[in-house]
């Protein structure tokens, strides 16, 4: 299948570095409003085309826009690439909002197209092998789950944080799809969420080595807390801040009538996982025998591709992103409004991913 990608920016490079080993897909061309940018990174990875954002769309031969532009701008694009007959995978979340995120659905149902989203670290080895270890049984009935996402922002490491600390990003819509996507995959879809969001910091100063000692405004809650009620029956606490200076919570655990189990950072493919079963005393470390261990952006258009080819759903689904987004909209809603909120969308827990062996950066997915 033939690829275009659309925004250069750093991840670019993670998604490019997974494409080149799969033997499927032909990134054919790239766009981004920094043309230079565009031009360096189809130098690096031997792109044939660099086009103009209105250009770009024209170009017949691309059959799926990889989307990979600010959360802004991610609604824009999608349409665009529906509207000029492509499938069509992003970044995360799906759109700023859930009637943006309603409207590339249902365009993509009207066309017969698929849309896809990130994050697809859920697809790693590490959360892949809790999820088998949850489907067999063996911490018994889901529980509940604790997620905490907690520190002071990514304006010591990242030079230009502005658009993190708008509408349409903060902790909740900027790391908070990676912990509920796994959750989801975990234990399935969310009924109702109940929440309380603030921020204590209403000003910003950049300490990463570039542009250090910039001050910006913060536009949007920095600290979120919420309670999930999922269909299954389990109940989880999520705690979603940019105001924490340290922290001693495990990222993500999840509890069952007869064991505990460990979850790795959800932002990553790989990781520990410990479990600790009925009757012991202590976690013990789980062993991952097969699966995506290293940096894999990217493996959900592959099995999107995949997943296309064979006729098949595809697991980083527009259906599963749309209903994180409506969770995350309904966490600000609750706080605002001060009440539960009841979620309207349901989407299918994603099968797990088969493949054999561990996966290296000189492995071919194929």
């Amino acid at each position: 299948m033939k690829i275009g990608i659309v925004g250069c920016g750093m991840i670019s490079k993670s998604y490019l570095n997974t494409f080149s080993r799969c033997d499927f897909i032909e990134v054919i061309a790239c766009c981004d409003l920094d043309k230079k940018r565009a031009e360096e990174i189809a130098l690096s990875y031997n792109i044939p085309r660099v086009y103009d954002i209105e250009d770009f769309f024209q170009d017949n031969e691309i059959e799926l826009v990889v989307n990979l532009t600010v959360p802004s701008a991610h609604g824009e694009i999608h349409l665009r690439a529906l509207h000029a007959g492509k499938h069509t995978f992003g970044e995360k979340p799906l759109a700023a909002n859930t009637k943006e995120g309603k409207e590339i659905l249902d365009l993509a149902a009207k066309k017969g197209l698929r849309v896809g989203s990130a994050p697809d670290t859920f697809l790693g080895a590490g959360i892949q092998m809790c999820q088998q270890i949850i489907d067999d049984g063996q911490i018994g009935e889901p529980v509940g789950a604790t997620a905490f996402m907690m520190s002071h922002g990514p304006e010591s490491f990242h030079p230009r944080p502005q658009f993190l600390y708008q509408s349409g990003a903060g902790p909740l819509f900027d790391m908070g799809p990676y912990y509920l996507t796994a959750m989801i995959a975990l234990l399935g879809p969310v009924k109702k969420v109940t929440a309380s969001a603030n921020m204590r910091f209403t000003k910003r100063m950049i300490t990463a080595s570039e542009n250090y000692g910039e001050w910006f405004a913060v536009s949007t809650p920095t600290n979120v807390a919420s309670i999930l009620d999922f269909h299954n029956g389990s109940i989880g606490n999520m705690i979603m801040s940019f105001d924490v200076w340290g922290t001693g919570h495990e990222k993500l655990e999840i509890y069952g009538t007869k064991g505990t189990i460990s979850v790795p950072d959800p932002n990553r493919f790989s990781g520990e996982v410990k479990l600790q079963k009925e009757g012991e005393a202590h976690f013990s470390s789980y062993p991952i025998t097969s699966g995506y261990i290293d940096n894999t952006r990217g493996i959900g258009v592959i099995d999107m591709v995949r997943a296309i080819f064979q006729k098949k759903p595809h697991r980083a689904s527009g259906e599963l992103a749309f209903h994180v987004l409506e969770i995350m909209e309904s966490v600000l809603k609750s706080s605002q409004e001060a009440r539960h909120c009841n979620i309207q969308s349901i989407c299918d827990k994603p099968v797990i991913l088969p493949v054999s062996g561990i996966q290296t950066d000189q492995d071919t997915i194929n």
